[in-house]
């Protein structure tokens, strides 16, 4: 299945390379500008390493560490140089690129974002992180969904964010959505390390779907990260899995073509189809209603545990943030999420794609500094050649 990591690569093959990137320390913007250099610069060793691959991806906080550093000359704009020059290098060496950056919110703590980037320079895929790693996280919520596109080769490509992969809620959307591989990029460090493999496995196993999942990798003086990038076939086996090398790069063929195969011909454990049609053996098309009292509450807003008043930690007081006093606003929402919106329609992303941007329009019209932003900076041509704007921006 692997193919010896893609270099027997097949027809209907997808060659993903995950890089253990060596955690940085990021603290002042010239560090960020260094550090966008670098990650640029893997960009071209993952592409030399392989001449199959088709997409690299890079861990959450690639690009910053885990200083957890809100100061806001170190966060990034979708249209700013960081992204420019990540675009320029998936366009210089022909691949698709999976990119982490804490991005800038006029309006509130900033994003932890992640972006897909094709092989032509343009953001396939944006998505916010929907569940901070809380208290530890002071990110905020994430409001965009969770997007899946056309990737490479027209698989169903979605990402998800670190602790996102703990709720196998996440999972399933990707999976409803049409998602075949699941991306997960985190800044784990070793005590989460057997958390992590056996929720990357379930994930892939529950809803039959390739996970390909990421950490940052050695020290900062601080902080361990643990690399362990692995990838996790549909039917929950390990296919590959990396060392605590920093800066090693992990690759895999997958298979997109035996995923829609598994999901149309599986009987035994088809297990997403049969959330909806249980017991179809006894009753005609099976049981198809909400037997999960933790859905409905959900959508009617009553969702309570039952120790819930027991909860101790409920803010990040624990780890030296302030109480927080402003509430959810499912509406703070950028242009930039738009013209994102915009982008991954070409891409295949599920749902009516004009209709969600109008509505993004529309939030943001009311905010003079979001509608000052550019509408569509992702299809910004640019001037020099792409090798060229990688150095500039870096």
């Amino acid at each position: 299945m692997s193919g010896l990591g893609g270099l027997n690569k097949s027809p209907n093959g997808v060659v993903i390379g995950l890089v253990q990137l060596q955690l940085p320390v990021v603290e002042t913007p010239m560090q960020l500008k260094a550090q966008t250099a670098r990650i640029v610069e893997m960009v071209g060793k993952a592409r030399r390493n392989n001449a199959g691959l088709d997409l690299v991806v890079f861990p959450e906080y690639a690009l910053h560490g885990l200083s957890m550093s809100t100061a806001p000359e170190l966060m990034c704009r979708i249209d700013g140089p960081e992204v420019a020059a990540f675009k320029a290098a998936c366009m210089a060496h022909r691949v698709w690129g999976c990119f982490s950056l804490m991005e800038f919110n006029p309006n509130g703590n900033p994003y932890n974002t992640g972006i897909v980037i094709d092989d032509h320079g343009r953001v396939a895929l944006y998505y916010r992180k929907l569940h901070p790693w809380v208290p530890v996280e002071a990110w905020e919520p994430g409001n965009c969904g969770i997007p899946v596109i056309d990737g490479p080769k027209g698989c169903r490509l979605a990402l998800i964010i670190c602790h996102d992969g703990m709720f196998p809620e996440m999972a399933r959307e990707c999976a409803y959505k049409g998602a075949e591989v699941m991306l997960r990029t985190a800044g784990y460090t070793a005590p989460i390390r057997h958390a992590w493999k056996i929720t990357n496995q379930a994930n892939a196993f529950q809803n039959l779907m390739v996970t390909a999942s990421v950490c940052l990798c050695g020290s900062d003086g601080s902080f361990d990260s643990m690399g362990e990038g692995m990838v996790c076939n549909f039917d929950g086996t390990v296919l590959v899995e990396g060392s605590g090398r920093p800066d090693e790069i992990i690759t895999c063929e997958v298979r997109p073509d035996l995923v829609r195969e598994a999901r149309a011909h599986w009987a035994v454990e088809n297990n997403p189809y049969q959330l909806w049609h249980r017991g179809y053996v006894a009753v005609q098309g099976g049981a198809m209603d909400c037997p999960y009292t933790f859905m409905r509450d959900m959508v009617n807003g009553s969702f309570r545990l039952p120790w819930e008043s027991e909860v101790v930690h409920t803010d990040g007081t624990s780890c030296g943030f302030p109480v927080p006093t402003r509430p959810h606003a499912a509406d703070n929402r950028l242009a930039e999420a738009a013209a994102a919106i915009e982008v991954a329609a070409s891409h295949g992303s599920r749902g009516n794609a004009a209709s969600a941007a109008s509505q993004f329009n529309a939030m943001t019209a009311a905010s003079p500094r979001d509608a000052a932003r550019t509408a569509s900076p992702f299809d910004v041509a640019a001037t020099a050649s792409p090798l060229d704007a990688a150095r500039q921006a870096a």
